[in-house]
């Protein structure tokens, strides 16, 4: 561990929290927790309990595909709920991405929604980080990737019906991107997206040697 990493670490770790109690509160499509709990406190003690609401999400994997010969990437589009008063509307552009299931490893998610959401089977993920989205009231962790391809021939129209899934994909230059990006656009508003693309924006030279 670097001493910059002590620097930043915090006091109190996962033995600082007492969860009294926890509690389906809803299991449905997504599903959120009841828990009762104390935890430390800075000025020392333990504080009062109190009930927190946990919307239980486990890991999720991002990847953005990059083809370093076009100089241009592919993004998904699909309706958003949590969009829908939009002022760009709720069809949003984003990574390829999908929940991590039971037994899987993040590389195999990575391959297999690359495969369902944009027909893809690709050679060599290079991994970007991992990050937690919404700390204050979800437990998902995204992991990002980026996965080099030969996009000329990429496009259309992906996802699992019995999932209502209803994708289109899109190659977009990457200067025509970024500079929406440098612009405040909000065409491209969601944090995995950004994060990705600012990466492959330090990064993309390197792949290019690769």
């Amino acid at each position: 561990m670097s001493s910059n990493e002590t620097d930043l670490k915090p006091p109190f770790t996962r033995g600082a929290v007492d969860v009294v109690s926890r509690k389906v509160a809803y299991d449905g499509f997504f599903k959120m927790h009841k828990l009762r709990l104390r935890h430390r406190l800075y000025r020392g003690g333990w504080s009062a309990e109190m009930e927190r609401e946990l919307f239980v999400r486990g890991d999720a994997v991002g990847v953005l595909l990059y083809d370093p010969e076009r100089k241009t990437v592919a993004l998904t589009e699909q309706f958003r709920i949590g969009a829908l008063d939009r002022d760009y509307g709720p069809w949003c552009l984003e990574l390829v991405a999908g929940m991590v299931e039971k037994g899987e490893s993040l590389e195999e998610v990575a391959r297999r929604e690359l495969q369902e959401e944009a027909g893809l089977e690709v050679a060599e993920l290079h991994t970007i980080r991992s990050y937690l989205p919404s700390p204050g009231g979800s437990s998902e962790r995204m992991h990002l990737f980026c996965a080099t391809a030969n996009l000329s021939d990429v496009g259309g129209y992906f996802g699992l019906a019995d999932e209502h899934e209803d994708i289109r994909l899109c190659v977009l230059p990457l200067d025509t991107v970024l500079a929406a990006l440098d612009d405040g656009s909000a065409v491209i508003d969601n944090a995995a997206t950004i994060i990705a693309l600012q990466w492959l924006q330090l990064n993309r030279e390197n792949l290019h040697r690769r």
